[in-house]
């Protein structure tokens, strides 16, 4: 068995998505448990190749540990702590970041300013399977209740200074749906408050408020078949660039050479007003770096990505 930790939420799971790839390749006939909270095994079915989710909630133990694992892999951070948790299951092998703290001097040294993505493929190609950062791709799942065609507007993160102003998502939401896209607001459940504010400051009518009514997988094929996606740096970006579908991403704190889609994909735009990496913010609400971003400039993008869209299809006719 390999026993894979990556006990985070929908954007974390998203960008090791090639590195889980790399482990299925690397090891075809092995069982692949992925340990992580239950509530993404939706999400892991669309990336194909694990056997199994072992449910985890944040670094505590799971309840049913099961057998030894083969190889235990730390898709989780540096350690120690995660490390510990991985070293607990007594696996044969233990394919993580040096951490001589944790009892690990083995593995690559950790770089913080490092590409998610590319964090966790270097972390594999160190122990002999190359992974592909590029393979973002996730398994497309029929619409069925998901409305197909709409304009995503993601104004909600877990992280207050990632949250650009719901006003100016509103003024967004405003222009588009003027200029004719049908527009959708989506949240988590204790997002639907911020949803419909900016739903009702747009003109939007209540249907088209879709946060707390979606679980994942239909928040999966929502992004997957719309017209495009708005939002913050936020696990609903992930699925943007795991669908190829025109995304326009506001980023802050967190730079996006750190977090982004890949700079190489016109469709998916970025916009960060940051200076560093990684600034710290111990104020109260939205980033300083967020709030320079302008409606302006964010439609301006909103035309770049859909002018990319109109290329790749010329180029393909």
């Amino acid at each position: 068995m390999i026993l894979v930790l990556r006990a985070l939420g929908v954007g974390d799971l998203a960008t090791a998505v090639p590195a889980l790839r790399a482990l299925r390749a690397g090891f075809p006939d092995r069982e692949l448990v992925l340990a992580a909270p239950d509530w993404l095994s939706p999400l892991v079915d669309l990336v194909g190749g694990v056997d199994r989710v072992l449910p985890v909630t944040g670094l505590a133990p799971p309840d049913r540990p099961g057998p030894s694992p083969g190889i235990a892999v730390n898709l989780h951070g540096r350690g120690p702590q995660s490390h510990a948790l991985l070293l607990a299951a007594d696996p044969g092998r233990l394919f993580a970041f040096r951490c001589p703290s944790a009892g690990h001097p083995d593995g690559p040294e950790w770089d913080d300013t490092e590409h998610e993505v590319r964090r966790w493929c270097r972390l594999l190609d160190w122990y002999g399977l190359p992974a592909e950062p590029g393979d973002l791709a996730l398994a497309r799942p029929a619409p069925d209740r998901a409305p197909v065609g709409v304009t995503v507007l993601h104004p909600g993160t877990k992280v207050p200074a990632k949250r650009w102003s719901p006003a100016r998502f509103a003024a967004v939401a405003r222009h588009l749906a003027r200029t004719g896209h049908r527009v959708v607001v989506t949240g988590s459940p204790t997002e639907r408050a911020v949803a419909e504010q900016v739903a009702r400051r747009a003109g939007l009518p209540p249907t088209a408020v879709l946060a707390g009514r979606t679980g994942l997988t239909d928040l999966a094929a929502l992004v997957a078949h719309a017209r495009l996606v708005v939002s913050g740096d936020t696990g609903v970006a992930h699925l943007a660039t795991g669908y190829g579908t025109p995304s326009v991403v506001l980023f802050g704190p967190v730079p996006p050479t750190r977090w982004g889609p890949p700079p190489d994909r016109p469709r998916h735009r970025v916009l960060w007003a940051g200076t560093g990496s990684d600034p710290r913010w111990d104020g109260v609400g939205m980033h300083p770096t967020m709030a320079v971003l302008s409606v302006d400039q964010v439609l301006a993008e909103v035309d770049e990505a859909e002018r990319a869209v109109r290329d790749d299809g010329a180029v393909a006719a």
